[in-house]
């Protein structure tokens, strides 16, 4: 057998857990910091905190969280239950140079989404001005601004708890003169004819949020990184026919630049970013 870390801890719950069930421990997990989540079916449930114990000695992990129902609501908050562990789960994660404070318990944080910030992060976005509607903790904002040399960053955030931890993590990254937090809903606070660049990192509806996202930019020209879920056999043709539509209705034209799959979000949906220009006619 590899010497693997699932295997380690299989290994040590073969004792502890029903023969028929040891094959059916998760053999995956989302680790930010400190703290681990994992998702265990219900015949499981019994052992739990043999679960949780056995990951946190095999991780080296502070906590451990079983999902009990996923990302919940507009705000996009965790419905998890601590089985293991310090009940204090905030926790610092380190991702490309960059450190997210945050809590596990409370703020969404996905691993799947590593590839995007790290590709905001090469971004060259040198003597620009961002917007970013949906900044959360800093997903976004903080690896542009650590990396990609941005002049100014704006990052509106609705949820108060995540506000907080962006401000902290602002701190934390030594970017207080490039990056100003704004709390409040994006279509009231977002500065107007003012970005070269808007970041649009928001899963449900994104589309509707397209016109505070044109007034950000400069003369409602400039670049949008777009992401929402679609089907993935025909994701550019929806969101495109979406955003095309939207840049006539103010004398403009959208061009895509580039389109990727971020993850896979659920069977034959994916969480897409699309990158648009937007142009005058």
């Amino acid at each position: 057998m590899v010497d693997t870390p699932f295997n380690r801890i299989k290994k040590l719950l073969t004792n502890q857990i029903s023969t028929s069930l040891i094959n059916k421990i998760p053999n995956k997990w989302e680790q930010v910091g400190d703290v681990v989540t994992i998702v265990i079916i219900p015949e499981l449930e019994v052992y739990k905190k043999k679960i949780g114990k056995t990951f946190a000695e095999v991780l080296h992990c502070k906590t451990v969280l079983m999902d009990i129902g996923g990302i919940k609501g507009e705000l996009r908050k965790p419905d998890v239950e601590v089985i293991f562990g310090s009940k204090n789960t905030e926790t610092i994660h380190k991702e490309n140079g960059v450190k997210f404070k945050l809590d596990p318990k409370k703020i969404m944080f996905s691993s799947g989404n590593m590839y995007e910030r790290i590709r905001m992060a090469n971004i060259s976005a040198i003597n620009e001005v961002v917007v970013d509607l949906f900044a959360g903790i800093g997903y976004f904002t903080l690896p542009l601004a650590v990396h990609g040399k941005a002049k100014k960053i704006y990052s509106c955030e609705k949820n108060p708890v995540s506000y907080n931890y962006l401000c902290e993590n602002i701190v934390l990254n030594n970017v207080t003169s490039v990056v100003e937090p704004l709390l409040g809903d994006n279509r009231e606070i977002a500065p107007k004819n003012i970005a070269d660049r808007v970041i649009m990192g928001y899963i449900g509806d994104t589309a509707s949020f397209l016109p505070t996202a044109f007034n950000c930019l400069k003369n409602s020209c400039g670049v949008i990184h777009f992401h929402d879920k679609f089907p993935e056999k025909n994701a550019s043709d929806l969101i495109m026919k979406k955003i095309k539509q939207e840049a006539n209705n103010i004398d403009r034209v959208a061009e895509l630049l580039r389109y990727k799959q971020v993850k896979s979000y659920a069977p034959g949906i994916g969480h897409f970013v699309f990158d648009i220009k937007v142009n005058e006619k």
